[in-house]
């Protein structure tokens, strides 16, 4: 009967323990999948966080490099304006020594200028005779007139006589000896006086001072008391030169000796 009734019990075990077994079964698989959405939920929320971390890495780093290529972007503009300025710098220096080199050629070229002046002949006319002189020839010619104007004779005959030995083909040559002949007349030198004269008639008797030369020997020749030389020069004066102004003294004076 024992036996029987555990056969009886047993079925009904057996039937309970299916009964419950799909339950639990099925509790059991609805944990695991529960489990396992949590984990892949905790692995989407770890991959999205990590994503965003590593956005956030790649933003800072980015950032930081950005920051450093404005760092870079920035040392390079001020390395700019320093070679600016530099340049700037070089420019103004050099535009400094153009002005000074322009400045040096422009003194070298007034100064070259200036030199062949002093050396390339120009064009003369002197008592009634064109010719070309040397501008020294000329100031040193000059200069000795003022002299004479002055009246130091003994200067102005210095003054002409070094002219003459200096310039002896100069076209001033006949009026250098007129007036060196008329400053030693005025010292009362007449020989000399005589001397420079008579160079002037003997070589220039085409010039316009030739007449006054030959009055002046006269002269001369009359404070030398040679009045017969001097009426002679008075008579040659009168026939080679009949129609000057000194020829009309040198009459006037032959009619006083008679």
């Amino acid at each position: 009967m024992a036996l029987k009734s555990l056969g009886r019990a047993l079925p009904l075990s057996l039937v309970a323990v299916a009964m419950v077994w799909p339950w639990q079964a099925h509790a059991l698989f609805g944990d695991d999948e529960a489990r396992k959405a949590i984990i892949e939920l905790r692995q989407r929320v770890d991959a999205q966080r990590q994503s965003m971390e590593a956005e956030q890495q790649q933003s800072a780093e980015s950032r930081s490099q950005i920051q450093r290529s404005m760092l870079d972007l920035a040392a390079q503009i001020e390395d700019l304006r320093g070679e600016v300025a530099r340049l700037r710098g070089q420019n103004e220096q050099l535009a400094r020594e153009l002005s000074e080199l322009q400045r040096q050629q422009a003194d070298v070229r007034q100064g070259l200028e200036s030199r062949l002046r002093q050396v390339e002949p120009v064009q003369v006319s002197h008592d009634g005779v064109n010719f070309t002189a040397l501008p020294a020839e000329q100031a040193e010619f000059e200069a000795a007139m003022a002299v004479l104007r002055r009246a130091e004779f003994a200067a102005s005959a210095s003054a002409f006589q070094a002219f003459v030995d200096r310039y002896p083909s100069s076209g001033y040559l006949p009026s250098a000896l007129y007036w060196l002949g008329n400053s030693h007349y005025a010292t009362k030198a007449y020989r000399e006086a005589l001397d420079s004269h008579g160079r002037l008639v003997a070589r220039f008797q085409q010039h316009l001072r030739t007449p006054e030369a030959m009055l002046a020997m006269a002269n001369s020749h009359t404070e030398l008391k040679d009045p017969r030389a001097s009426r002679r020069m008075l008579e040659d004066l009168v026939k080679r030169y009949p129609d000057s102004e000194a020829a009309t003294v040198a009459r006037e004076r032959l009619a006083r000796m008679r």
